[in-house]
């Protein structure tokens, strides 16, 4: 009797959360997002939410979370019900929290809802600088080791983290300045302050103005605004980086919800709007799947690994 009524216990109990799946979503959405409003993460996302909450028949709502290199959501997914409501954006530094910060979570295992887009990196260099190229860059860098200075918004931000890797690709030694954020960063290099900055796109109306000069994109094709300038590839440094982020939802969350936001923010991506938001910030449609989303995870944590230990970077120590 014991084993018939707990057998029933679980039929029934799978029915409702399979009717609970059928009505979602029945109240409104949160998007936990961890950088501040405006910007090329908020804004594209504000577009991507109002397309998607036509499809999905409820509100859905931005809250904005900044601190700690985008990250704060991804972690307080792990504190939030799996059941669609609460839903974040998942930056590339999500995926070197494990080596970094003390976590008993595994960023791999978050629910993958959908590969959004990614960001355009660029090193920058006053107008008024003698170099002219990543060449020159390098050249520079390799007869004055460890002097040639750049910015960037922080300490093991992807921003770092690809030049480390672009120093040893080209076997240079390179000064690293942090900065609070891109504004600093780019105020930094503008006031003299540095020598060169790593940043995304910020640096556009800088190098459209004449007050900086753009030295290589990192992506894997040049910049439609800017395509005399060449990529790191092209510069002869084998290396590509776009940081690619999405959303996901805590470990656990249904199947079915998980096909239903899939679905929902897919059809947004495919407006023409979402396409003109990211057109400011010379972005692009970068659609992953949640299985290609899910292995993207698993791959980009083995990198990130492979460059913290190259780096020497011991959790904890700074």
């Amino acid at each position: 009797m014991g084993l018939a009524s707990g057998a029933l216990g679980s039929v029934c109990g799978a029915a409702l959360a399979q009717a609970g799946d059928a009505k979602y979503p029945d109240r409104p959405i949160r998007i936990l997002l961890g950088f501040p409003p405006g910007g090329s993460t908020d804004g594209p996302m504000r577009v991507l939410a109002a397309n998607a909450s036509k499809t999905l028949g409820q509100p859905i709502v931005i809250e904005n979370k900044p601190g700690a290199a985008g990250v704060l959501p991804a972690q307080m997914l792990q504190s939030a019900k799996p059941d669609g409501y609460t839903i974040a954006v998942i930056p590339q530094g999500v995926f070197r929290l494990p080596y970094t910060t003390d976590i008993n979570w595994n960023p791999a295992e978050l629910a993958y809802i959908i590969g959004l887009t990614g960001y355009v990196f660029g090193i920058v260099v006053p107008a008024s600088s003698p170099i002219k190229t990543m060449g020159e860059y390098i050249a520079y860098a390799k007869a004055h080791p460890g002097e040639l200075t750049y910015s960037t918004p922080g300490a093991l931000t992807t921003n770092h983290l690809t030049m480390e890797q672009i120093s040893r690709v080209a076997n240079v030694r390179l000064n690293h300045v942090p900065y609070k954020g891109t504004s600093e960063s780019l105020q930094a290099l503008l006031g003299g302050h540095v020598q060169s900055a790593a940043e995304t796109s910020g640096w556009q109306p800088y190098v459209e103005s004449g007050k900086l000069r753009l030295l290589a994109v990192w992506g894997e094709h040049r910049m439609p605004r800017f395509p005399n300038v060449p990529t790191l590839k092209e510069s002869g440094i084998n290396l590509a980086q776009s940081s690619p982020w999405g959303l996901a939802a805590p470990k656990g969350t249904p199947a079915a919800i998980l096909s239903k936001l899939h679905s929902a923010f897919k059809q947004a991506m495919e407006e023409p709007n979402f396409k003109e938001v990211l057109k400011p910030y010379d972005m692009e449609p970068m659609y992953m799947s949640p299985d290609q989303y899910r292995r993207y995870a698993t791959a980009a944590m083995s990198r990130e690994k492979v460059i913290l230990d190259l780096i020497q970077y011991k959790k904890n120590s700074g």
